[in-house]
């Protein structure tokens, strides 16, 4: 049987995977696909060591590494379920061809991350990859020379917007806030950009299209309805845990899985780390350093209770 399994193969479940093969546990990582919002990053100019780099190609070192370390990563599997069945984990779920798969470990680490919010107005789930977007990165380079809106008023929607501003002709930033919830050098820099667009108090309120995405629709600071004339629109605007897979554990008020400093949950055995839990400052490199904290307080409970 295995001492662990890790799910989850972004910052969080790399940087445990890492750990534990140091520590010569007998584990695999499971994820339904590699890299996770660290793939879908933009400029990343904040991790130590490296001044300049992007999320693909952080994604790309952090598998070399766990490659390098012999670390088993079994991707295209969906959890569907983490059940303790007494002192035994259980987890299923299904692989990239439907098949259904069991596991059994002594220890789980959650590291699932967040996917994306959803606007929720007409338009959206009929234009989802018609046009609508929730990735720049996966899906910028669609829109060379179009015009695009970028929906949101955080650190993600303002990377969306420069790394858009690089392809598209225009960029409208539509933002429902009077000001940005972002990092001051991100402002700094999409204020200086010329076929950028921001547009305050601006609450979208239905995406237009045909066959394919052709305009967007808000609601100004005035009341009034304002039509803008886009060929794709990308939603920046939250994300959300994915944490509903797991029986019994204690989550907060949005979702998230609730843990301690060590990365402990309410049930003994069961550690989070990440964007999935309720620690603050959803950054790689806190998600990455939580990982390591996480792994470490499930090898303390492995050598106490197995």
């Amino acid at each position: 049987m295995l001492d662990l399994i890790i799910v989850g193969s972004s910052a969080a479940g790399i940087s445990a995977s890492i750990y534990a093969a140091r520590r010569r546990l007998n584990f695999k990582v499971v994820s339904k696909d590699f890299g996770g919002e660290v793939a879908t990053s933009g400029e990343i100019e904040n991790w130590p060591g490296i001044i300049h780099t992007n999320g693909i190609d952080l994604a790309d070192q952090f598998r070399k590494h766990a490659e390098a370390n012999n670390v088993v990563i079994e991707e295209g599997k969906t959890i569907e379920k983490v059940k303790k069945e007494g002192n035994i984990f259980v987890i299923s779920g299904k692989d990239s061809d439907g098949a259904v798969f069991e596991e059994k470990a002594k220890s789980v680490l959650i590291a699932t991350g967040v996917h994306p919010k959803e606007l929720n107005v007409p338009g959206e789930k009929e234009f989802k990859n018609k046009g609508v977007s929730y990735c720049s990165v996966c899906d910028g380079p669609l829109f060379g020379g179009k015009v695009v809106a970028v929906v949101g008023g955080g650190n993600s929607s303002l990377e969306s917007a420069i790394m858009l501003s690089e392809i598209a002709s225009k960029v409208y930033l539509i933002n429902k806030n009077p000001k940005f919830k972002g990092e001051q050098v991100l402002m700094d820099k999409v204020s200086r950009i010329g076929n950028v667009e921001i547009i305050y108090e601006a609450k979208t309120s239905k995406i237009l299209g045909d066959q394919f995405v052709n305009g967007i629709e808000y609601s100004s600071k005035s009341g009034e309805t304002v039509k803008l004339l886009v060929d794709g629109v990308f939603v920046h605007i939250g994300r959300i845990s994915n944490s509903g897979f797991v029986d019994g554990v204690e989550l907060n008020e949005i979702g998230e899985i609730k843990v301690n400093t060590l990365g402990e949950t309410n049930i003994p055995g069961l550690y989070a780390a990440g964007d999935v839990t309720n620690v603050p400052y959803k950054q790689i490199i806190v998600a990455a350093g939580q990982g390591v904290t996480a792994l470490l307080s499930a090898v303390d409970y492995l050598n106490k209770n197995h």
